[in-house]
């Protein structure tokens, strides 16, 4: 079984940090790259980082400089270490196999304003 659980969401004020967890299981995990997705009320989902099998790294602009995705191979676990907050940056976050149709099932963080 192929298998992805979020954690680490939560309610913090602006500004604050967030490390958000993605567990994976039934997979040769360091072989394939991984993505954090996001989705704010009413919009669609988006991609704000990834990381490749290799450990390179992509950013959205909105979080480029305040969020930072890394990964543990023994662990089967990716992060997103997520600083500064706006409250813009609440929404569902989504782990994600990239290229892949599997998902985790999403975990809030809400940023007050």
């Amino acid at each position: 079984q192929v298998q992805l659980v979020e954690s680490g969401g939560g309610l913090v004020q602006t500004g604050g940090s967030l490390r958000l967890s993605c567990a994976a299981s039934g997979i040769i995990f360091s072989i394939n790259a991984m993505g954090w997705y996001r989705q704010a009320p009413g919009k669609q989902r988006e991609l704000v980082a990834d990381i490749s099998s290799g450990g390179s790294t992509n950013y959205a602009d909105s979080v480029k400089g305040r969020f930072t995705i890394s990964r543990d191979n023994a662990k089967k676990v990716v992060y997103l270490q997520m600083n500064s907050l706006k409250s813009e940056d609440t929404a569902v976050y989504y782990c994600r196999i990239m290229d892949t149709r599997v998902w985790g099932q999403g975990t809030q963080v809400t940023v007050s304003s």
